[in-house]
């Protein structure tokens, strides 16, 4: 039987996480307030983040930032972008 939760960013009932997916309170309140669906959309968020600012989740400092945007994408609703991002767009001859 799946949990239910008052997803913070959709706005909505949606099924919540099976665990606290990051440690401490933060991981608590992720838990708490956020579906698997937020969480998916900030997984493709963070890889982007990861990918354009070359970060490695190994160094205290690129976890730490990653720990604060992913509050404010989550609770927040504020979406960081490189300088210079452009975001893709599938055009009907990309999806082949």
């Amino acid at each position: 039987m799946s949990r239910t939760v008052h997803c913070a960013l959709l706005k909505t009932e949606a099924e919540g996480l099976d665990f606290a997916p990051w440690p401490g309170p933060l991981g608590q309140r992720i838990y708490a307030e956020i579906s698997k669906q937020a969480w998916q959309r900030w997984i493709a968020h963070q890889t982007m983040l990861i990918n354009e600012y070359r970060l490695n989740p190994l160094e205290a400092k690129d976890r730490a930032y990653l720990a604060e945007q992913m509050e404010r994408f989550l609770f927040l609703g504020e979406v960081t972008h490189p300088p210079g991002y452009v975001q893709a767009h599938l055009t009907p001859t990309d999806s082949a």
